[in-house]
């Protein structure tokens, strides 16, 4: 009865007459309160917990390297909410932020040399190097900094084509290869990986990601690019690899387009829009969760947008519409999948970082793909974690309907979700 009613609210709820509670400042009291709990300002990354005094490293303190980036990002929505509202003076300080982000993440993780494959500080698995990926590629699109591009290529690079310093044989899973298609999740050992197998794990978290990345990039690119003619080429025991600095902008397109096909076929069932979690030998499986719905939604709606095709648009909104009338039927509100047998374990505090991540595709669906019957469940999810914050301090856990307590750990993922919808409820109202 629940999932009824809900698909019912969407289609009836006249999306002009909707506005988030608090008033016009609220939206920057939900973002300053996340900062203030959870940013290293010393450093300017983010904490693992309310309780970390310091982000001093991996287990030390600093929130997962995969999980930065979403800060970036809401920094990102902060400045483009900022230009939207002709706020000259936030827009100013947020477009500054960004850069110390950025600035604050490249000291901390090794200059961004995505070969670096320190356990500590470095890259050790394909998906953490591609969300960094997204994120740069959209810096460079949201402030024209062509450092931003060029890391973000470089990259995309990294993990498409391997490295020569960690010896691993890349994410992509040729098919002329024998290896399948789709994109692998890991290099395994750490060092001295040996090559993947057409068997190895190729989950959603990696696939969708990749998708997203190289649309970004295609709209990046000069349209006038030619190919890379001096790329890195190097030789170990496992074959002969060539990786160029950069792609045409039809390369990304084409990469973009043979990775989610892949996907779609392997990882997604189309008709109800559930994406699965992973794909090992000839089996998906694990539960949908709602990071992986949302790059799916992102995949599809930036195809859409490049190249007019119906088919993605109805894919993006098939992944919606799972999203809210099957994984969010509960509460009527995005799910935080933590482990809840044991809330804190690191790997179960990430993932209140979900949300957020669903809320930056949505962000993309409405907005720039016109689809506005998806407002009524981004406000309902805004306005219940808005109102259940913490008062002494502004924050509010993962989950929206429920009361938080100030005193209790709180995880700088989940303590993103009400604020980054919030931002991105304001910016596609």
């Amino acid at each position: 009865m629940k999932l009824i009613l809900f698909a019912i609210l969407l289609v009836v709820i006249p999306t002009e007459v909707l506005s988030a509670t608090g008033g016009d400042d609220a939206v920057w009291k939900a973002y300053d309160a996340f900062n203030a709990a959870f940013l290293d300002d010393a450093k300017y990354i983010y904490k693992n917990t309310n309780k970390d005094e310091h982000a001093v490293m991996r287990d030390r303190g600093a929130a997962a390297i995969w999980c930065q980036p979403m800060y970036v990002d809401m920094a990102l929505n902060a400045m483009e909410l900022a230009m939207k509202k002709g706020d000259v003076e936030r827009e100013r300080r947020y477009r500054r932020f960004v850069d110390r982000l950025i600035e604050g993440n490249m000291t901390q993780y090794l200059g961004f040399n995505f070969d670096d494959n320190d356990l500590s500080r470095g890259w050790f698995i394909y998906d953490d190097i591609q969300w960094w990926t997204i994120t740069l590629a959209r810096a460079y699109l949201e402030t024209g900094n062509e450092r931003y591009r060029t890391l973000a290529e470089r990259s995309f690079a990294r993990v498409w084509y391997g490295s020569p310093r960690v010896g691993d044989t890349g994410s992509y899973a040729d098919p002329e290869k024998g290896l399948g298609g789709g994109m692998f999740w890991q290099w395994q050992p750490i060092e001295g990986p040996r090559a993947n197998e057409a068997g190895h794990g190729k989950m959603s978290c990696i696939n969708f990601p990749t998708v997203v990345a190289a649309m970004l990039l295609y709209n990046a690119a000069p349209a006038d690019r030619g190919e890379d003619t001096a790329p890195e080429v190097w030789d170990n025991g496992y074959g002969h690899f060539v990786r160029p600095a950069y792609e045409t902008k039809e390369r990304y397109l084409e990469m973009a387009r043979e990775i989610f096909d892949w996907s779609v076929d392997n990882l997604a069932d189309a008709a109800t829009g559930k994406v699965w979690d992973n794909r090992h030998g000839e089996s998906a499986g694990g539960a949908p969760l709602i990071y992986n719905q949302g790059t799916f939604i992102g995949s599809a709606s930036l195809l859409y947008l490049a190249t007019g095709e119906e088919r993605y648009l109805d894919l993006a909104k098939a992944g919606a519409d799972y999203s809210i009338n099957v994984m969010s039927a509960e509460h009527g509100m995005l799910p935080w999948a933590r482990n809840v047998d044991n809330p804190f374990d690191q790997g179960s505090l990430e993932q209140g970082i979900y949300p957020a991540i669903w809320g930056e595709y949505m962000k993309l669906l409405v907005r720039e793909c016109g689809q506005r019957q998806y407002l009524p469940f981004l406000e309902a999810n805004v306005v219940s974690g808005w109102n259940n914050r913490d008062m002494s301090t502004g924050v509010t856990d993962g989950e929206p309907w429920a009361p938080t307590d100030g005193a209790a750990l709180i995880g700088s993922y989940a303590g993103s979700a009400t604020p980054a919808m919030y931002l991105i409820y304001e910016l596609v109202k």
